[in-house]
């Protein structure tokens, strides 16, 4: 299902159709360093991942990470969409997309679109969440016009988070 488009984009719903791009997007060096390792590791577990992840939450809540592909070929270059994270009291934005993808204003595109699309659900605030050291990504939530709240554990044993802030 389209949610939303921008000049270059396409942002769509995930499908199970989906899950060789996202076994090679979760699989990335750059996405383990700065998101995490979710240890998926074939093509029946990212199905699954998709299914039980973006998919499930679309259902339950109304969105989701969206897959963002090129209006031209329609190929899948990343993610980025609405997330609820039992962490975080708010819906947050999230991204991630393919090296070949990265450095091309592709992931601020998408984003714009995605924080114009979030009041058509209900929501006014919005969260962010960026690993320290990711410095593009960072930058990229301040572009949007995000401001820096704090930095937060979000889980006991992890590497801990800038958390971003903006009102809708």
């Amino acid at each position: 299902m389209k949610i939303t488009e921008t000049a270059r984009l396409r942002i769509r719903t995930a499908t199970r159709e989906d899950g060789a791009f996202y076994l090679a997007l979760v699989n990335d060096p750059a996405f383990i360093e700065h998101i995490g390792d979710k240890g998926i590791r074939t093509l029946e577990e990212a199905q699954t991942a998709l299914l039980t992840g973006p998919m499930a939450m679309q259902q339950a809540r109304g969105h989701s990470l969206y897959v963002v592909e090129l209006k031209e070929d329609a190929g899948p270059i990343g993610m980025c969409g609405l997330i609820k994270r039992d962490t975080l009291d708010c819906v947050d934005i999230g991204y991630a997309y393919l090296p070949d993808w990265r450095g091309q204003g592709y992931a601020y595109e998408a984003a714009q679109a995605v924080l114009a699309h979030a009041p058509t659900l209900g929501i006014g605030r919005l969260l962010a969440i960026a690993s320290p050291g990711n410095v593009a990504s960072n930058g990229l939530l301040r572009k949007l016009g995000m401001r820096f709240v704090e930095f937060r554990q979000l889980a006991p044993d992890g590497p801990g988070s800038n958390v971003y802030s903006i009102e809708l």
